[in-house]
């Protein structure tokens, strides 16, 4: 499911429901982010996968499972 900020009106403020919405998707979103980050690091989907295509989905799970094991380390 697709989530959005809620954009503020022309000549008016946000409500603090509506900010407290934005806040509250950006604390999720930034998460996100950051695991994109990681796995961009291993360059797997920072650039073209040269490799055989059979063995993609193998890596992309591996580096994905390395980089859970490191967030469950780090908390």
């Amino acid at each position: 499911m697709l989530y959005i900020p809620i954009k503020k009106p022309r000549k008016d403020k946000l409500s603090k429901v509506e900010r407290r919405h934005n806040r509250t998707l950006a604390r999720v979103r930034v998460v996100a982010e950051h695991v994109n980050r990681k796995l961009k690091i291993f360059r797997i989907l920072a650039e073209r996968y040269r490799n055989r295509r059979k063995r993609f989905g193998l890596r992309v799970n591996l580096i994905a499972a390395i980089i859970n094991f490191e967030l469950t380390i780090a908390s």
